[in-house]
């Protein structure tokens, strides 16, 4: 082999190391790292002891009471209309895939004559109250387990409010609960008042006046 083949063979090595260290070079400046900070992604950790954070309680609205003293019988037979493919309300009325709802308010609960009642509502006893029919109303499928009403119930407090007036004037004409009265706020303490200065003897205002 001759120096010719030499210097080739020679030169393309040359080539090789010197294209591998180029890249290294070039992949190094472009994807340029640093070290990581163990500060990059701090997480704040209560300290030993310290009380746990605990989430406000939600603000509770008006009592059925107070909803009832301001509730618009006639509002609520507009929402009573929301029923009628399923109820009638007149005195009377026929049972429909529901019962005749007049005079409800105050009357035995699964009681209305020539009605088939689900086991859930028969298992509920007692008197249809505002407070029970407030609940019903709210969510049927909750406040009776089983129920057959496929009605998914009236969220609005105040809706629900004016359905229980407007069914409360139908014959029943029971009295509304009575609204708790706000805790008086305590009086405040009266001023203590400046003793009075007390008066010169009459001897002695004599003589300064000669």
């Amino acid at each position: 082999m001759d120096s010719f083949e030499l210097n080739k063979i020679a030169g393309a090595v040359l080539f090789a190391v010197l294209v591998v260290f180029g890249v290294k070079e070039l992949g190094s400046a472009i994807y340029h790292t640093e070290e990581a900070d163990p500060q990059a992604y701090a997480i704040d950790v209560p300290e030993e002891g310290a009380p746990a954070a605990t989430e406000e309680p939600e603000e509770q609205g008006p009592s059925l009471a107070e909803l009832l003293a301001d509730a618009d019988p006639a509002s609520g037979e507009k929402i009573a209309k929301r029923c009628a493919a399923c109820h009638t309300f007149e005195e009377g009325g026929p049972n429909r895939i529901g019962p005749n709802l007049h005079g409800i308010v105050g009357n035995a609960v699964a009681s209305h004559e020539g009605f088939s009642y689900s086991d859930a509502l028969k298992g509920i006893g007692g008197e249809w109250t505002f407070e029970k029919l407030n609940h019903f109303v709210e969510k049927p499928s909750g406040f009776a387990p089983g129920t057959n009403m496929a009605f998914a119930g009236l969220r609005k407090g105040s809706d629900r409010a004016d359905l229980l007036a407007y069914l409360n004037s139908l014959g029943s004409n029971q009295p509304y609960p009575e609204v708790e009265a706000a805790p008086a706020e305590e009086a405040a303490p009266a001023a203590e008042e400046a003793p009075a200065e007390e008066e010169a003897p009459a001897e002695e205002d004599a003589e300064q006046a000669g």
